[in-house]
């Protein structure tokens, strides 16, 4: 079939064409934005969950849908060594800038524009990775202490008043918020609950790995109290076949029955698999509907492509011991685990005889080799 008419989309943060499933929690998203800008009480919402589930195309809907409502938003994603201020401040300061445009907000969102403008100078001797351009003369004493606990909540209500000005609700969209640093997510929950108890429409909307739930707790012991974790998983089956059928069925394609049932058995309804075996089937399909044959053939294809890169990249930033670890953790089958068990399998890899993963023998250059070590067991022969 036509590669340029293949709907699906296995990408990283790429939004599949069929939401599926997770109407639920837009809608419990979107109440709580909407609770707190008409100054109702509403917890902040962090998203968890393992990778490819959908959590980034999840905030962005929830962040689209939010500034068609008129809210004020700020979108960060937050890598590995950048800290907190140095992501927030230029995006801050182009929410200000466009409340400043509003005749009710004006004042206000100037204000905070100084209060920006005290932030960054005074931050900058801590984080210097701070580099924003300021239109605005600072007010001393407003955010400029230096001090990241205090000078985060004194910003933040200053953007939150000109949002309330402005009949609006600011909302901060942070992905990955795993990678923010320890003291740096205690201010930010910090600055949050001081916003809730002034009743200034500040909350935060963001997204993460499953240690969030630990480390917010570690922050701050009044987290769970701030924070609803809903869970982003796999989908259910009747969700996990609409995301699969649908996008085709727009394209006048048909699925078999048999041929859905192995898809679905094959990703365990993982929402970056369906994307990634719909790709693959389509293309192993010469007409419609696509067959169980052609799920077989897109297999293949499907778990090389995962083969090469979505597990790949992060197992080759693994350490040896991590590998070894995994690999005995896959001997196990599915977890989860003991940690006994997987120490078991270790010490039984320590000679050759003893272990229990599988040898890969090859034929290169003629002669049969025994290559496990090398190819297919990251266990070392001895310890």
């Amino acid at each position: 079939m036509d590669p340029l008419r293949n709907p699906y989309a296995p990408g990283a943060g790429a939004p599949p064409p069929e939401l599926a499933g997770r109407q639920a929690l837009l809608e419990s998203a979107a109440i709580a934005i909407e609770r707190i800008r008409i100054g109702r009480f509403a917890k902040s919402l962090i998203l968890v969950g393992l990778r490819g589930v959908g959590k980034t195309v999840l905030l962005d809907r929830i962040r689209m849908e939010a500034e068609a409502r008129g809210a004020q938003s700020v979108r960060i994603e937050a890598p590995e060594g950048r800290s907190l201020p140095a992501l927030l401040a230029p995006q801050l300061r182009g929410a200000l800038l466009r409340m400043s445009k509003l005749s009710k907000a004006k004042d206000l969102a100037q204000r905070a524009l100084r209060a920006l403008a005290g932030f960054a100078p005074a931050l900058k001797v801590t984080y210097s990775d701070i580099e924003v351009a300021l239109d605005f003369e600072r007010e001393p004493g407003l955010a400029d202490s230096g001090d990241l606990d205090n000078d985060l909540q004194e910003l933040l209500l200053a953007a939150g008043r000109a949002a309330q000005a402005a009949g609006s609700v600011l909302v901060l969209f942070v992905d990955e918020l795993q990678y923010v640093r320890e003291p740096e997510l205690a201010s930010l929950i910090t600055a949050l609950h001081r916003c809730s108890q002034e009743q200034v429409p500040v909350t935060l909307i963001a997204a993460g790995l499953p240690q969030l739930l630990a480390q917010t707790g570690n922050a701050k012991s009044y987290a769970e109290r701030l924070f609803d974790f809903p869970r982003v998983d796999a989908l259910a089956e009747p969700a996990a076949r609409e995301a699969l059928e649908i996008p085709a069925a727009k394209e006048g394609v048909a699925f078999e029955t048999e041929a859905t049932a192995a898809i679905l058995a094959q990703t365990q309804c993982y929402p970056y698999f369906l994307q990634e075996w719909g790709k693959h089937a389509w293309e192993a399909a010469n007409a419609s509907p696509i067959t169980h044959a052609d799920v077989v053939a897109g297999s293949e294809l499907a778990t090389a492509a995962l083969d090469a890169s979505f597990f790949l990249v992060r197992f080759d930033r693994l350490a040896p011991s991590e590998k070894r670890y995994l690999r005995a953790m896959a001997q196990l089958g599915p977890g989860p685990h003991r940690s006994g068990d997987i120490a078991a399998i270790l010490d039984r890899c320590k000679t050759p005889d003893t272990c229990p993963l599988p040898a890969r023998t090859l034929t290169t250059s003629g002669k049969r080799t025994d290559r496990r070590r090398q190819m297919h067991c990251p266990l070392p022969a001895t310890a």
